[in-house]
């Protein structure tokens, strides 16, 4: 008998070597080297789709194509993609268990009118007809198949010829010339090639659900990642009915993209006006509490900034934020304490973005102070007043990009007043049915609200 070869692999970037190694010379990377079997089984024939090999061409000589996306019903998941699905493309979505990846999926494929293969190596063909019972089959040309084997998958894809191969998941596939295990690095980075090659030669889109590990990160090698065209990650909480969809890489459009999904018993709902559901329709005043206008990729959205300031119980005050970045809080706080002269040094100070999400946008940093103080005097702010504003280290209030969206959003939720920086004056017109008040420091926005 052979002997049985293995190699060791990088678990971050998919680096081979022949020994094991404390630190990966690729990324740097210590205990990441994991040992599995190459030795390639000749028995098994592999799928081929084509034999035709390429040459290399003058870039003007080049057919120029045109700009054709596949367009989803679900809008949500349009805007995400950068304007629909490039043919072609193949796409990775991670998420945490039970998250919703396969549901999201699932509905794609029977809800579109077109032939969509779903290939799932977690459930069977009956639990996932179940599934898509509960969700409503509108699609006639919905084929499923329970496979894990990627050379008889291929099979049935060049058979059938789908408009959209979906794969449940890439951890489950295997290659039967490969002696490892599914789901082991070799694994998962040739059948990945693979389903690549499958994607790019026949221009039909491929979708990858992938494992993540317990710190969020897709499992597998990070090489899978650059693989691929595009990476969705599905956040939130399973125990909570909202879901968020981001966007961390997309070679065809932006990665600022934030698409957020209601689960109900049919499945996933799009939220087609985000702002509703991130601010409390309570009419109750409560201090502590301030709206900004904020914006997601080309999305305009209201979100509601809480604070919550206290008497420090113990010798060092406590400095705490949830979806805001806690370095630039205690930078606003050291604002206010120069510029306006309020003493927080001794105060424990919590902060907090309602709905879960996190926002790294400039334009809240008024919302955040104005949150802060509102707690500290225990004063309520109306909530009829939003804030779009960059706070600068001498207390003076920046402009901040496309303000002119952020009026018009808060324009049609039906605020009645917005604070901005002076310098936005310019660029805003005068007839709106809401008042804009221009500010030049955070001390004329104090006396505004405050008096």
């Amino acid at each position: 008998m052979s002997k049985v070869k293995s190699a060791f692999f990088c678990q971050e970037c998919g680096y081979e070597t022949p020994k094991w190694l404390g630190k990966c010379p690729s990324c740097n990377t210590w205990n990441s080297f994991v040992e599995e079997k190459i030795e390639k089984n000749t028995s098994v024939k592999a799928f081929s789709l084509s034999d035709q090999k390429s040459k290399p061409t003058l870039i003007q000589e080049v057919e120029q194509g045109s700009e054709f996306r596949i367009q989803f019903q679900d809008k949500e998941l349009n805007t995400i993609l950068g304007g629909g699905l490039v043919p072609g493309s193949i796409l990775l979505l991670g998420g945490d268990p039970g998250i919703g990846k396969s549901t999201l999926l699932l509905q794609v494929a029977v809800h579109e009118q077109r032939k969509v293969l779903y290939v799932s190596g977690e459930e069977s063909d009956k639990q996932i007809r179940m599934r898509a019972d509960r969700i409503g089959i509108r699609n006639e040309q919905c084929y499923l198949l329970p496979e894990t084997n990627l050379n008889s998958i291929l099979t049935h894809a060049n058979e059938i010829k789908p408009e959209l191969l979906i794969i449940d998941s890439i951890q489950t596939l295997f290659d039967g010339n490969l002696e490892s295990s599914p789901g082991s690095i070799s694994q998962v980075r040739e059948c990945t090639a693979q389903l690549l090659r499958y994607a790019k030669q026949t221009g039909t889109p491929v979708f990858l659900i992938g494992h993540i590990t317990k710190d969020g990160s897709i499992a597998g090698p990070k090489v899978l990642e650059h693989m691929v065209d595009t990476v969705l990650q599905f956040e939130g909480d399973r125990n909570h009915v909202y879901r968020l969809l981001r966007t961390t890489k997309n070679r065809f459009g932006s990665t600022n993209e934030l698409g957020i999904y209601e689960m109900i018993g049919s499945g996933l709902r799009a939220v087609e006006n985000p702002s509703e559901l991130l601010i409390n329709q309570d009419n109750q005043q409560l201090s502590g509490i301030a709206i900004a206008s904020t914006i997601e990729g080309l999305r305009p959205l209201k979100i509601e900034v809480q604070a919550l300031v206290s008497s420090a119980a113990y010798g060092t005050p406590q400095r705490s934020s949830t979806g805001f970045d806690a370095k630039r809080l205690n930078m606003l706080l050291a604002v206010l304490e120069k510029r306006c002269g309020f003493k927080l040094a001794t105060k424990d100070v919590f902060l907090n973005i309602a709905g879960g999400i996190k926002v790294d946008d400039p334009a809240t940093d008024l919302a955040v102070a104005l949150a802060v103080l509102s707690s500290n005097a225990d004063l309520a702010i109306p909530k009829t007043i939003t804030f779009a504003a960059e706070i600068g280290l001498s207390g003076e209030l920046r402009q901040v990009q496309r303000l002119e969206n952020r009026v018009a959003e808060a324009e049609k939720l039906g605020y009645e007043k917005i604070i901005v920086s002076r310098q936005g004056k310019e660029k805003l017109g005068s007839k709106r049915n809401i008042e804009v008040v221009y500010c030049g420091k955070i001390e004329e926005v104090v006396r505004n609200i405050f008096g």
